[in-house]
């Protein structure tokens, strides 16, 4: 395997964060980044402790104070120039996240270019953010709603997309009128020290109040410190289920908002009508694309029975031909696993689905490094199984997939439904009936069902989440934004008289 040098690596990590503006004080300190490429520890960095962030949210709220009466289109320039400075250094975004997170450069580069869409959405929301009207019962009334910036924004990220998610929380908090706090994965400290000096950079050129935008680096007890915080008014979170058990209780104790991005467990249905060429397509990328490690992985395939033997060998043999290696190097499709610990799962997954009668079909092993043993590829793994058991039901967060039978559609669908998660989902098939009975009221009961194309790759146009164990928050597009707003509902008098609603007297 052709895996780079780790100093070369910590080299082109140190010229790309000067490039996006990182001041080196902050590269020095009590913790250091990682590379999943070779296993090697990149540069140090400075955590925050408890007082820090007390102090980041005392500062944050001051800046709460003005840009909260900032004009919403003037909140959206500050965005505008964000996305322009993005596009600028969208290959050093880009560089750091393949450095840290082990994505191929392809797809980093797509996550880079998900920020730059993202703020491109929210200027447009900058001059959109619509309160209705209604008609009033009492006559010389007005009542409508109106809605206000909410206050401070603490985001919790996890490492499988490093700038992204932040980047969807905090184009939508900026113009709806909050500072945001961000709390990245202690995995990929870099990459956010890198988005947050870019943004730094559009807040100093708009003259925007300094601290709207802030990093607080360090483990969960900096995670918790901002979940425990009152002066935090939204939080939120996207991890595993377990840390959203964790958060969302937290948080609701001391009456603030959660907006919770969880576990995803997601399945596509293959049809008699599939077209199967499309449909290999679709569930390799879906599968085997980030090593297995999006929230948005396809972890199941439920295949008809007269097209399950095809299927699950058409989809095994293009795992055979997958490149696997470094995500820097041009034609690799599959990158490491983040860590030790995600192989070791991996593993653990595979022994228990043979030992619930699952065959592994082709997959599995790991790809040694003779000189990077602390780096871990894993080969996409495809796994036959009689029924959906108990590790199917689990996410495991690595290239695992499982492929179950079906015989008639309501069967496919209970399938699809049956796990405590419910993030994504798909059908592959050519019958309209079939497409609209799994995306009807009473088939996939994910937040997100797509016809005809894989689980992942949501554009940000729509709401981004899911239902039951995965947390119900919604990120992104569509009305996403009043999860960053308080909503309040205006009554005006204007008739001279006080007639009191509902036909009250009180005279």
């Amino acid at each position: 395997m052709n895996l780079p040098a780790t100093d070369e690596l910590r080299s082109l990590a140190t010229t790309t964060l000067e490039r996006c503006g990182v001041d080196a004080a902050v590269l020095r300190g009590d913790a250091s980044s990682r590379t999943p490429i070779t296993g090697g520890t990149l540069l140090p960095v400075a955590t925050t402790d408890a007082a820090g962030v007390d102090a980041a949210v005392d500062r944050a709220q001051e800046a709460f104070l003005t840009w909260r009466t900032t004009p919403a289109p003037v909140r959206g320039a500050l965005v505008r120039r964000f996305g322009e400075l993005l596009t600028q250094h969208k290959a050093d975004i880009a560089t750091l996240i393949t450095l840290e997170a082990g994505k191929i450069t392809s797809e980093a580069l797509g996550e880079a270019q998900e920020m730059i869409d993202i703020c491109e959405f929210a200027v447009g929301l900058s001059r959109q953010l619509y309160g209705s009207t209604m008609p009033s019962e009492r006559p010389g009334h007005r009542l409508m709603e109106t809605w206000h910036p909410l206050g401070v924004v603490g985001v919790i990220s996890a490492f499988n997309f490093p700038a992204a998610v932040w980047s969807w929380n905090t184009a939508l908090a900026l113009v709806c009128g909050d500072p945001v706090i961000w709390k990245p994965s202690d995995l990929t400290p870099l990459t956010a020290l890198a988005c947050a000096g870019v943004l730094r950079k559009a807040i100093e050129e708009a003259g925007a109040p300094e601290h709207l935008s802030q990093v607080v680096l360090g483990g969960a007890d900096v995670g918790e410190r901002l979940v425990d915080s009152t002066g935090v008014a939204l939080l939120s979170a996207t991890g595993s289920t377990r840390m959203g058990r964790a958060v969302g209780p937290r948080v609701a104790a001391r009456f603030g908002r959660s907006l919770l991005e969880l576990g995803g467990n997601n399945a596509a249905i293959v049809a008699p009508s599939a077209d199967l060429d499309l449909t290999t397509r679709g569930i390799v990328f879906s599968a085997a694309g980030t090593a297995g490690q999006r929230c948005t992985t396809l972890r199941r395939v439920i295949a008809h029975s007269s097209v399950a033997d095809e299927i699950a060998e058409r989809v095994a043999n293009a795992y055979r031909t997958l490149a696997i290696g470094n995500p820097m190097q041009d034609g690799v499709l599959v990158g490491p696993l983040i860590n030790e610990r995600s192989h070791q799962n991996m593993e653990r997954a595979l022994a228990a689905a043979v030992e619930q009668g699952g065959k592994v079909v082709v997959g599995g092993g790991r790809r040694l490094a003779d000189d990077a043993p602390d780096a871990f590829y894993a080969e996409p793994a495809l796994v036959r199984m009689p029924e959906q058991s108990d590790i199917v039901r689990e996410e495991t967060f690595a290239p695992v997939l499982y492929v179950l039978g079906y015989d008639d559609i309501d069967e496919a669908v209970a399938l699809n439904n049956a796990v405590p998660q419910g993030l994504s989902s798909s059908i592959f098939t050519g019958d309209q009936a079939e497409a609209e009975r799994f995306l009807a009221a009473d088939g996939s009961d994910c937040g997100i069902a797509n016809v005809n194309i894989g689980t992942s790759g949501a554009e940000i146009g729509g709401a981004f989440g899911g239902e039951k164990e995965t947390g119900g928050g919604r990120e992104s597009g569509s009305d996403a934004w009043r999860s960053y707003m308080r909503r309040a509902t205006n009554t005006v008098n204007y008739s001279g008289q006080l007639p009191l609603a509902q036909g009250v007297t009180f005279t």
